[in-house]
C-alpha cells in the first residue's frame, strides 16, 4: 500500500515509538491521527508533523469508537492502524513483600493486550467496508510486541505475558481478515531509546543494556521502528508475521 494520501492512526502517538512512526508516515504523505491520553502532548507533536491529535483511551471501546468517528470525519476512514500505546511494569511474581500485585498485572494486560485488541477489532470493522485498493487490499494493522514476549527476564512476567499475547494475536487475526483484504503484522522491538524505557536509567544500566546488543552496538532509534512500519505498509506480501527489530539482541534471565 502506498501510504500517500491514506488516513492512518497511531496509538501512543504523542511520544516514543508512536511519535516517531507518526512522523515517518506523515513525511511519506499519510494523513496521520495521533491517539493518546495526553492530548496536550499529542497536539504539540501533531502540529509539528502536520497531523491531528485525538484523545483516546485504548482500553475503552466507547472512547475508541468516538476517536475513530472523529478521524473518519476529519480525514477519512483509516487504511493504516499502528498500535504503539503501552506500559511497562516490573516486579517478581513472588517478591520480598509477597505475591505480585494483581492490580498491576491486570493493568498491564489491559493496556498492552486488551487495548491492542480493542483498536484492532474496531478499526478492522471499518476497514472491511472500504473500497479495495490494489491487490484487493483494504487496510494494514501493525501491532507492537517486544522481544520480552520470547525472552522475558525475571521481573518481566506481566509485561512479557501482555506482549506474548500481542504476538499470538498476529496469525489468527491475519487469517480471519483475509477475505476483507486486511493485513495484520507485528513488530517485536528490542530496547529502544524511548521515554518509557530510558527514563530513570543510570549510566551503568544503560551501558549494560547496550552490551547485550550485537550489531549495531547501541539502543534502537524510534525512527527505525517507524521506517519498518512504512516498509510493511508498502510490501503486500508481509502478512501474519512477527518481525524482531533488535539488532540480534537476546535477553538473559536477568
Amino acid at each position: 500500500m502506498d501510504v500517500s494520501g491514506k488516513s492512518a492512526i497511531v496509538t501512543g502517538g504523542a511520544s516514543g515509538l508512536g511519535a516517531a512512526t507518526a512522523a515517518v508516515l506523515a513525511a511519506a504523505g499519510a494523513k496521520v491521527a495521533l491517539f493518546d491520553r495526553d492530548l496536550d502532548k499529542a497536539h504539540a507533536h501533531a502540529g509539528a508533523i502536520g497531523g491531528m491529535a485525538v484523545a483516546c483511551d485504548v482500553t475503552d471501546e466507547v472512547s475508541v469508537d468516538a476517536a475513530l468517528d472523529q478521524v473518519a470525519e476529519a480525514q477519512g476512514a483509516p487504511r493504516i492502524a499502528v498500535n504503539c500505546a503501552g506500559i511497562v511494569s516490573g516486579s517478581r511474581i513472588v517478591g520480598r513483600n509477597g505475591p505480585f500485585d494483581m492490580s498491576v498485572f491486570r493493568k498491564t494486560i489491559e493496556v498492552n493486550l486488551i487495548g491492542t485488541f480493542c483498536i484492532m477489532s474496531r478499526v478492522a470493522a471499518r476497514m472491511a467496508v472500504l473500497d479495495p485498493l490494489e491487490d484487493g487490499e483494504r487496510g494494514v494493522i501493525v501491532n507492537t510486541a517486544s522481544i520480552a514476549a520470547f525472552e522475558g527476564q525475571i521481573g518481566q512476567a506481566a509485561y512479557s505475558a501482555s506482549k506474548g499475547g500481542v504476538a499470538a494475536l498476529t496469525l489468527p487475526a491475519a487469517r480471519e481478515f483475509v477475505k476483507a483484504g486486511i493485513r495484520v503484522m507485528c513488530i517485536a522491538p528490542g530496547v529502544f531509546e524511548t521515554p518509557m524505557v530510558s527514563q530513570g536509567l543510570s549510566d551503568e544500566i544503560r551501558e549494560a543494556l547496550i552490551a547485550k546488543c550485537q550489531f549495531p552496538a547501541r539502543l534502537g532509534r524510534p525512527e527505525e521502528y517507524g521506517n519498518l512500519v512504512l516498509s510493511i505498509c508498502g510490501n503486500s506480501m508481509l502478512n501474519g508475521e512477527v518481525i524482531r527489530l533488535d539488532g540480534a539482541q537476546r535477553l538473559e534471565p536477568r
